[in-house]
């Protein structure tokens, strides 16, 4: 069966289940969304936030992309983070990566050489690789960069898109009406599929 059946028969599936539990469930859903945080993550496919964190639908705004990064350039992530601070009214804002990201794997691939191309997966990773390669320097560069010093990097980076969060324009504009936005950093576990807080 095709990947896109398997995704409708599950959604019917899914509606019958939500119908049954709460007949007016999808009434509910129909008016205005209040969701009470909003998520940055990364696209990967094995860690969709609301799955992972339980939440029902309606609970989490969500924006995801390859590596989790923060960009002052990256304009679909700022009208989301505008949307959520101004018409959303969310005062939590959590960014979240993960143990084994492939942008990070990719980013440290990247010769320094590497030109920005117009290729917009490039341009990305170039991205993420100046942002990394600061903190390479705490490793010998005569080695090949250990699986715990990936985890380290991984770390590092979801704290640099954290504080790149706190300092973005939408955020320290919020602050300046006098709201008090709460700002978190978070790795998320593959292996054992828990979260934890790194700030």
């Amino acid at each position: 069966m095709k990947i896109i059946n398997r995704l409708m028969a599950r959604n019917r599936s899914w509606v019958q289940q939500q119908k049954t539990r709460d007949a007016d469930y999808f009434l509910k859903m129909v008016t205005a969304q209040q969701p009470q945080a909003l998520w940055i993550g990364c696209s990967d496919s094995r860690m969709p936030a609301e799955v992972l964190t339980c939440a029902p639908p309606g609970e989490i705004f969500v924006h995801r992309n390859i590596a989790n990064m923060v960009l002052e350039d990256d304009e679909s992530l700022m009208s989301v983070l505008q949307y959520a601070l101004q018409h959303l009214q969310i005062t939590t804002l959590i960014v979240c990566g993960h143990y084994g990201c492939g942008g990070v794997k990719a980013a440290l691939e990247l010769k320094k050489s590497q030109t920005e191309e117009l290729d917009p997966l490039i341009r990305r990773l170039c991205k993420l690789y100046r942002d990394l390669d600061g903190w390479m320097s705490i490793f010998k560069p005569e080695k090949q960069i250990a699986t715990t010093d990936i985890k380290t990097l991984t770390q590092y980076h979801i704290l640099a898109q954290t504080i790149n969060l706190i300092h973005s324009a939408p955020v320290k504009s919020a602050r300046q009406q006098g709201k008090e936005i709460a700002v978190y950093g978070c790795l998320y576990e593959l292996h054992s599929g828990r979260l934890k807080r790194l700030i």
